[in-house]
């Protein structure tokens, strides 16, 4: 018997299913459009806003291939993940890599896990709050769109609108039991990123047939030393926009069919591409030597067409809501592991209605107030990025192919996870070393080289 269901609890998929919908009719599993929307929401964040900027550091042609080149790798991972699961007959990603490496392995995976999503979270709810309340940066106040629109009152504060939010959007959403629940929800977060992607690509291209847009930059301008350690730095940023790895145990548990779990990975991981694509290439388009590390921020000008105003405002508004339908799917998997993490031998937690409630409060007040406390998104942002987010997608589906346990890694999957573990820790330490020399730099009142 394997060591995820020797000593801990039951997987959700060695369980039955929770008899009733919220409803009240039976439940027969989920389906696979709600899985590929509830993947694909988990995939499409806050990542998508960096990309980019990638193409500013890479430039045009090695940026979009490294953009494709992370789908494919995440890919792989996941199949990995997938396959020696079933090896394992295990349905959890920390029983997979508990049969691999015994409890350490599975705590530090779920560790990993905890410390990507409550990172990614608090920065969701900064986003949410710089977009419709205000933000401020580098001494400068820069107004949100509520503040914009209706002035300075008490429930546009930034405060008030995030715990409005946090009332009236999220403690409905994060109360579902199911993460199929959420599959309403993730289809209109995914129209809303479409919508981000339409616009972008229509200012660029109406701006583009104007002429007011010049030759984007081809290739890496590589200036000297410091500007080519900072090419390693966006691959954390790459792992990042893909990152959906704690959730695919998750929906796969839910299917009607669990076989079409591959087919659901390779067309969300498809969609997610394609949008990554337009969106990182018609962005850099737009904006060029110009394009902030969250592009949103180029939202808040003039962009030299016709109702730019109200196109900033959509464009704001609508990502503001896409973040607040994706958040309850990060949040389910960190309710999961924080939970797996502090009892590990319960029953699961779907079916302790106290614990849910006691767990759920506690995590959705820890995430507000960090929300309230850090003052920038990129504080949160390049630490999970160069940490725990590299861990989860790539260094833990590589070390537990190399650990092959039960004999069925191929030799692909051998080269493949060298790779991964190889662009991981490389790209983690030039990342964290750029952070501590950017660090130091502003310390002493100078322009850091080195950033990520």
């Amino acid at each position: 018997m394997p060591f995820a269901d020797r000593k801990h609890r039951r997987t959700q998929r060695s369980a039955p299913l929770l008899p009733k919908d919220h409803g009240g009719g039976e439940f027969d599993g989920a389906s696979f459009s709600g899985a590929v929307f509830n993947l694909s929401t988990t995939i499409v964040g806050a990542g998508i806003m960096a990309l980019p900027e990638t193409l500013k550091q890479l430039g045009a042609i090695p940026g979009l291939m490294a953009i494709v080149l992370a789908g494919m790798l995440t890919y792989k991972s996941i199949e990995m993940i997938l396959r020696f699961s079933r090896a394992a007959k295990t349905g959890s990603y920390s029983g997979l890599a508990g049969d691999a490496f015994s409890g350490a392995g599975r705590n530090l995976l779920q560790f990993c896990i905890v410390l990507n999503n409550l990172g990614m979270l608090v920065v969701y709810m900064i986003i949410i709050g710089d977009v419709l309340s205000e933000t401020w940066s580098q001494g400068v106040h820069h107004t949100g769109v509520m503040e914009e629109r209706f002035g300075l009152h008490w429930w546009t504060t930034r405060r008030s609108i995030l715990l409005l939010t946090t009332i009236f959007v999220f403690a409905p959403l994060i109360s579902f039991k199911r993460i199929d629940s959420l599959r309403y929800t993730s289809a209109l977060s995914v129209a809303l990123a479409v919508v981000f992607v339409v616009i972008i690509a229509g200012v660029a291209v109406i701006k583009l047939i104007g002429g007011s847009i010049g030759m984007p930059l081809l290739l890496p301008d590589l200036v000297d030393q410091a500007a080519f350690w900072k090419l390693f730095t966006t691959v954390p940023v790459l792992v990042t926009a893909y990152i959906c790895h704690h959730n695919i145990h998750p929906i796969e548990n839910e299917l009607k069919d669990p076989s079409q779990m591959k087919s659901i990975v390779q067309t969300s991981i498809t969609l997610c591409t394609s949008a990554y694509v337009a969106t990182s290439f018609f962005g850099f388009l737009l904006f060029g030597n110009q394009t902030m590390d969250d592009v949103l921020a180029n939202f808040d000008g003039d962009l030299g067409i016709p109702f730019s105003s109200l196109l900033n405002d959509i464009v704001r508004v609508s990502y503001a809501i896409h973040l607040m339908l994706v958040f309850p799917i990060i949040f389910f998997s960190l309710r999961l592991n924080i939970d797996g993490i502090l009892f590990p031998y319960a029953i699961p937690i779907a079916y302790d209605n106290r614990r849910f409630f006691s767990v759920t409060l506690c995590l959705m007040a820890f995430i507000f107030m960090g929300a309230n406390s850090i003052p920038s998104i990129w504080d949160a942002f390049q630490f999970t990025g160069a940490t725990a987010t590299v861990s989860v997608g790539f260094i833990f589906p590589a070390a537990i192919a190399l650990r092959d346990t039960h004999g069925i890694a191929t030799k692909n999957d051998r080269v493949v996870s060298w790779i991964m573990i190889l662009l991981a820790v490389s790209s983690s330490t030039v990342a964290i070393c750029s952070d501590i020399y950017s660090a130091v730099k502003d310390s002493r009142g100078k322009t850091p080289e080195l950033y990520l």
